[in-house]
C-alpha cells in the first residue's frame, strides 16, 4: 500500500458507519429495531463520521507530501 492508503480505506469505512449509524439514530431509513430514533446513536454516529473524514484527509495529505 503507498502512503496514507491506510488512512483513506479506513476514514471511508468509519465514514460509511457514521453515516448509516446517524440515520438509523434520526430514524430516516425505515427500519425497525434498537438502534433507530434514539439520540445516542445519532451523537455516535456523526462522531465516527467526522473521525471517517479527519483519516481520509488525512491520508490524501499525506499522499501529496
Amino acid at each position: 500500500m503507498s502512503r496514507g492508503t491506510g488512512r483513506i480505506i479506513s476514514g471511508v469505512v468509519l465514514a460509511a458507519f457514521g453515516l448509516l449509524w446517524t440515520l438509523q439514530g434520526l430514524d430516516l431509513l425505515g427500519q425497525t429495531g434498537g438502534m433507530t430514533g434514539r439520540i445516542e446513536w445519532v451523537v455516535i454516529g456523526l462522531l465516527t463520521l467526522a473521525v471517517g473524514v479527519v483519516l481520509v484527509l488525512a491520508g490524501v495529505l499525506r499522499r501529496r507530501l
